[in-house]
């Protein structure tokens, strides 16, 4: 099920980014086979709950074993996609770099997921998506006027910037092979993608409106018709009335129409009409300020956290959120017309499907066996 039915795709495990654009194949029905990293620990390895790991068969395999390097190769002979998100050249030293598996299997998309990329100074270099998102841009304008810059979780550089780009990227080289019969290489880094993330704001600097001071324009909490607000009882409502027509109605009611406010988009004005919305704001209940808004176009809505958010009555009344495996998490996304996506399934144990996989190779038990003994394979 799902428009992915039948990629084949390869992950060597790693952390955030890789893992999502993984997840998102796999909830589009490609059939996704991880490549764990051998337990040492002697211990049997509890299930994880973590939804990027979702909807994989899993199989361990020691990738700094020549053996299990030449399993790795023989999967990625029949695979469309294989992934993965070392520091540049890590893979040609395992033996199973681009080169190696092109030559071996011409189709393939070899996607790589990093921080950098695949060269410039800072290719070798470790990082976080915190440093990634600081060098390109994207970090500097999140926060306050005159505070520091807010990390926006890890959503800009590891998901939206990596994961994501990593997805459009193999769905673009897999679209192309239907013209040219080749695969290729997929170089999608978190510092790109983050920047190209924020490519309106360059825009809105080249026509003088966007002021490079964080917190002083109208997308960045500089406007106060575009901002969150405290209720009565802690909480918050989030304000998006950027149209003059939506704005007239949140003033209407707030119970601020007629006012005496300054014009909208009057800069001098908004600190005055920040202190009337915050004070407006501040005398009801979240929830009797959802009843004043609900069928509204004053585009304003409730500030929910990520415990209430699968039980918002929009989110509930599409599944936004499903329970898999016992734990509550965001369905897959988009939807399909005709070839709808099958519900996730939990993520396996690692290894759970190393002899499955080793036998669908053509590997014999008594093969299989020594891979095992050996450590190659577990």
């Amino acid at each position: 099920m799902g428009p992915l039915d039948g990629v084949r795709v390869i992950e060597i495990a790693s952390l955030a980014p890789a893992p999502f654009g993984c997840m998102v194949l796999a909830d589009l029905g490609a059939d996704v086979l991880r490549v764990d990293r051998p337990d040492r620990s002697g211990r049997q390895t509890l299930p994880p709950v973590d939804p990027l790991c979702r909807s994989r068969r899993s199989i361990r395999l020691n990738l700094k074993d020549p053996a299990g390097v030449d399993v790795l190769l023989r999967l990625a002979d029949g695979a469309d996609v294989l992934v993965e998100a070392f520091r540049p050249g890590v893979a040609e030293r395992l033996g199973f770099g681009p080169d190696v598996c092109a030559e071996r299997n011409p189709r393939l998309v070899y996607a790589r997921m990093t921080g950098w990329g695949q060269d410039g100074p800072l290719a070798d270099a470790a990082g976080h998506d915190i440093d990634y998102i600081a060098v390109s841009g994207s970090l500097d304008p999140i926060g306050r006027a005159g505070d520091a810059p807010v990390p926006p979780l890890n959503l800009v550089g590891d998901f939206g910037g990596g994961g994501m780009l990593l997805a459009v990227g193999v769905l673009a080289a897999l679209l192309e092979r239907e013209r040219s019969g080749r695969g290729q290489v997929v170089d999608a880094a978190m510092v790109d993608g983050s920047a190209l993330l924020a490519s309106f704001l360059y825009g809105l600097r080249a026509a003088g409106a966007w002021q490079d001071e964080r917190g002083t324009n109208v997308l960045d909490g500089g406007a106060p018709f575009y901002d969150t607000y405290a209720t009565a009882d802690g909480r918050y409502m989030a304000v998006g009335a950027l149209e003059p027509k939506f704005y007239a109605e949140l003033l209407e009611r707030l119970g601020l129409d007629g006012a005496g406010l300054p014009a909208q988009y009057d800069r001098s004005g908004w600190p005055e009409l920040r202190a009337r919305l915050t004070e407006a704001f501040a005398g009801r209940r979240q929830a009797e300020w959802v009843e004043v808004f609900a069928g509204s176009d004053a585009c304003v809505a409730p500030v929910v956290s990520p415990r209430d958010a699968p039980d918002h009555p929009h989110n509930a009344a599409r599944k936004t959120f499903i329970d898999v495996g016992g734990v509550t998490q965001p369905a897959p996304a988009p939807r399909f017309g005709r070839t709808a996506c099958a519900p996730p399934s939990p993520p396996p144990r690692p290894g759970a499907d190393t002899s499955d996989v080793l036998a669908g190779l053509g590997f014999s038990a008594i093969e299989i066996a020594r891979l095992r003994d050996n450590g190659a394979a577990t």
